[in-house]
């Protein structure tokens, strides 16, 4: 009942809702960002991070500090918010929480099976692996040749086996296929977790419908833009295009016929909400472009906070707190690898 949240969602969803505001809180701001730029090595930036809520993850690293243990220890700040608000949470909540991890599983997935087929070691490919996205018999991917083996020896008992269902052919698994898998893969989640919103009703199905659409919108963008110049055909990039979202399904026949970034840039310009996206780019240049989507996607998850009473708040911290773990790792392989004036390029400031 939309309008009514406020009467019922205190009884179950009040707590978490009051503990994820606060974790907002503690994202870092603009000021923060500038005292991280000024920094001269890891060093300095574990001890300004010290000051935030991941000091006490960073604070027993020894020196010399590397990039990836500053990314590490700050995936497991996040890691452990989510386990806490999954143990706080009852149905549908706790539901809504699993759907945020199942990008995670198939990221994961793809990273396996990819890093198998260029014979590296199994163990070394989880390590990289994101602590979210991880499931019971992960390890066993390595074995699988094509798609049906990889469903029925592993993935049959995962949250992602009703998701393979459009992707389960006998061919052999090599970087086209693999690609084409993880984008079949994301639509099928990505429409199941639209539907899940839809379902739900009231202020969450009408926050969480405008964050979803944005996301299918980016990445019908982006396999369009990847696809140029690919064997892959018109028809079968419409079929890696989700069924909802803004440009659905006017916008999907035109992408589906572009051969060129400046023909994707034409078609984009006609939807006033993405114009102002890539009005930001000269022609011919799409280096731009995911900073550019970043940018306004981190605009709209600010903007799930406006309101309350609703499950867009938890799927919005989450984002935000992987696009701050994005901003980290830029500025310490810059300040790293000496490359202090590159700095600004690839920080998206939130608040």
């Amino acid at each position: 009942m939309y309008g009514f949240e406020a009467l019922t969602f205190n009884i179950h969803g009040g707590y978490l809702e009051a503990i994820v505001r606060g974790h907002r809180a503690g994202l870092l701001t603009t000021a923060d960002y500038n005292n991280l730029c000024q920094c001269e090595n890891l060093d300095d930036i574990k001890m300004h991070l010290s000051a935030t809520k991941y000091g006490p993850y960073l604070q027993n690293e020894p020196s010399p500090l590397h990039t990836t243990t500053i990314v590490e220890k700050c995936t497991l700040k996040l890691v452990d918010d989510y386990k806490h608000m999954l143990c706080q949470a009852t149905e549908p909540m706790s539901t809504f929480l699993e759907y945020i991890r199942y990008g995670h599983m198939i990221d994961n997935v793809v990273l396996i099976v990819t890093g198998t087929l260029h014979e590296r070691d199994v163990q070394e490919l989880i390590e990289k692996c994101h602590p979210l996205g991880m499931f019971d018999s992960i390890a066993t991917l390595a074995v699988a040749q094509n798609m049906r083996e990889l469903y029925r020896l592993v993935l049959v008992d995962t949250p992602l086996a009703p998701y393979f269902s459009e992707c389960l052919t006998s061919e052999d698994l090599d970087d086209m296929n693999i690609e084409i898998m993880r984008n079949t893969l994301y639509k099928a989640y990505l429409e199941d977790f639209y539907k899940f919103c839809q379902k739900l009703g009231g202020a969450t199905s009408e926050i969480m419908s405008d964050l979803l659409a944005f996301e299918a919108d980016r990445r019908a963008v982006n396999i369009t833009i990847n696809s140029i110049g690919t064997e892959l055909t018109r028809e079968d990039r419409k079929k890696l295009y989700s069924n909802f979202g803004l440009l659905y399904p006017y916008g999907h026949e035109e992408l589906a016929i572009c051969e060129d970034i400046d023909q994707v840039r034409g078609v984009m310009e006609k939807y006033p909400p993405y114009q102002a996206i890539f009005s930001k780019m000269s022609y011919g240049e799409s280096q731009m472009l995911d900073k550019a989507f970043y940018e306004e996607e981190v605009r709209r998850l600010c903007l799930a906070f406006e309101q309350q009473f609703h499950y867009g708040v938890f799927f919005a911290y989450m984002r935000l707190r992987e696009q701050e773990i994005r901003n980290l790792m830029w500025i310490s392989e810059c300040v790293a690898q000496n490359q202090k004036s590159r700095i600004h390029d690839s920080v998206v400031y939130m608040f």
